[in-house]
């Protein structure tokens, strides 16, 4: 699955297009060293196919790769962070 990045200023998302529909993962940066992702879409027509998990997935790569930390404000991220304890290393609680 390809996903993509667009930033301006402080905030950002990444998307998946998959099937000609596109879900989304938001964030703010609030420092060079911190990101809350605040929102993650993902139409009906792409629900179980793990498109949401891809994104929070490569939210957490990137955290890494970038040495900073996440605050999942995000009820989808939240929780994805309490299932994967592997990634606490990027998480912000």
């Amino acid at each position: 699955m390809d996903i993509q990045l667009e930033e301006t200023g402080s905030h950002g998302r990444y998307s998946a297009t998959l099937e000609g529909h596109t879900g989304e993962m938001t964030y703010s940066r609030s420092s060079p060293h911190l990101i809350i992702i605040d929102h993650t879409a993902v139409p009906d027509a792409l629900r179980g196919k793990g498109v949401g998990q891809a994104l929070a997935a490569h939210a957490i790569e990137e955290a890494r790769k970038g040495g900073w930390k996440i605050i999942p404000l995000c009820p989808f991220m939240r929780a994805q962070a309490q299932r994967h304890p592997e990634w606490q290393d990027v998480i912000q609680a």
